[in-house]
């Protein structure tokens, strides 16, 4: 080989680094976008379980004890309930309405990312049992309240809506969990792409 041919291959070489240098840009902002994308449907679902948690308080006053004639304990354990979902939810989504969550290393957007998926399943851990108990609290006031007719309205109107309740939290749930995933899974791919 003469040197023509080595200058020719240096020449090859370097525009095939330029061109997966440029790959990798466009990959790493393509993942952003993706994430930023996630991130902000993510951030919507905890704003509107904020605010519905925040509207509950009043309006669950109104339907417990002003229509229902239920004790005030009752009214003040179910804001105790809604608040500390509204603390939670608000504490967890903290590090990704971080600005910086999309500037950061990749490695470091990504364990912030797990650490709130972990942070959001575990809510489950407090939320069924806490609910659970709030339900018998529920059934008890009814039962409180005396009048067969009565008890069996409120039950089955209990029963209705625990059911849709259940239905609509398991349904946000596990799309979060999947939006979080669907983030983990898009930096592990760069990642592992970088480095190989």
């Amino acid at each position: 080989m003469n040197d023509y041919d080595f200058e020719d291959m240096r020449q090859q070489m370097s525009i095939l680094k330029e061109k997966l240098q440029k790959q990798e840009i466009v990959n790493d902002r393509l993942i952003r976008r993706s994430m930023r994308k996630n991130v902000a449907n993510i951030n919507r679902t905890y704003i509107a379980l904020c605010a519905l948690a925040l509207l509950m308080i009043p309006y669950s006053y109104w339907a417990f004890v002003s229509l229902s004639g239920f004790s005030v304990a009752f009214w003040l354990g179910t804001c105790v309930l809604l608040l500390s979902a509204f603390g939670y939810t608000l504490w967890n989504g903290q590090s990704l309405r971080d600005g910086s969550l999309m500037r950061d290393d990749l490695l470091v957007a990504r364990q912030k990312v797990a650490q709130a998926k972990k942070r959001d399943s575990q809510w489950l851990f407090f939320g069924i049992p806490v609910c659970i108990l709030w339900i018998a609290w529920f059934a008890y006031e009814v039962y409180k309240k005396g009048g067969e007719e009565e008890v069996t309205t409120f039950l089955l109107a209990g029963i209705i809506g625990g059911i849709v309740g259940l239905i609509l939290g398991l349904t946000i749930h596990f799309r979060t969990q999947r939006q979080y995933q669907e983030i983990i899974n898009q930096i592990e791919d760069v990642t592992q792409t970088e480095q190989c």
